[in-house]
């Protein structure tokens, strides 16, 4: 194995760690005042064994593709080109629409009234809560972020270029959904430990991912945006002065 492979693994780990399904969700479990570990346990659990099987799916995918002279063909195509620098395109624009200014004025707007994934996530800790809501709730968040974790994207192509075999690229995989939910699990282990000092810091971190979500979520789509249409058009019209001749205003 590579080690600079398994660091740029580890380090989109800790970067996918910080998401709101990962870590904006547990810590809003863990800043309630029953904390309820079973709950907390599971959903991590969900969640981490969602995003490997989701993993394996995508390796398969990503592995019949590079072994498909056909799909690669269709990908390569200039009409799939065009409608991936379009989509690209549309995300980055899009992304500017996520701002915490434009956040906050939607929140001040809602009001008091909590939103779905604050309705979901209140289940899973309220005192009729069971194992099979904390489950539902891990899946929700799972399916609401899959499509935009590209850190977690980026990894499977790492893993799918790194030629490992099936067995290892299961194993690293299963390393990377661990590594996903240790700050979840080590500010578990803080509220446990010491749960009087832990609360004013599980608190400025709740607060902090409340806050900023909106503007995380327009980071994701501009970054995932920008890629998908530099991509395609690197590959639709060559190197940058052939890019710059084709369009009159960046020559």
């Amino acid at each position: 194995m590579e080690i600079a492979t398994l660091g740029a693994l580890a380090a989109l780990a800790l970067v996918d760690s910080t998401s709101f399904g990962t870590l904006g969700v547990p810590v809003w479990m863990l800043v309630q005042p029953r904390l309820r570990v079973g709950a907390v346990l599971t959903y991590l659990g969900v969640i981490a064994l969602f995003y490997w099987l989701l993993g394996l799916a995508l390796m398969a995918g990503a592995g019949a593709l590079v072994e498909s002279d056909w799909l690669a063909g269709v990908l390569d195509s200039e009409p799939v080109l065009w409608a991936q620098l379009v989509v690209g395109a549309s995300l980055f624009a899009l992304s500017f629409l996520f701002t915490r200014k434009r956040g906050e004025a939607r929140r001040a707007q809602r009001g008091d009234r909590p939103t779905r994934m604050q309705r979901w996530t209140a289940r899973a800790v309220g005192p009729n809560a069971t194992l099979g809501t904390v489950t539902g709730v891990a899946l929700a968040a799972g399916l609401v972020e899959a499509a935009s974790m590209l850190p977690y994207l980026a990894a499977i192509g790492l893993l799918t270029a790194a030629g490992w075999g099936m067995a290892t690229s299961v194993g690293v995989l299963a390393g990377y959904v661990v590594v996903m939910t240790l700050p979840a699990l080590l500010l578990l282990g803080l509220r446990l430990a010491a749960a009087r000092q832990a609360e004013p810091l599980l608190t400025r971190v709740n607060g902090w991912l409340q806050r900023n979500k909106d503007e995380m979520l327009g980071w994701v789509l501009g970054i995932i945006g920008f890629l998908l249409a530099a991509d395609a058009a690197s590959r639709l019209f060559g190197d940058a002065e052939t890019i710059a001749a084709a369009v009159p205003f960046l020559g």
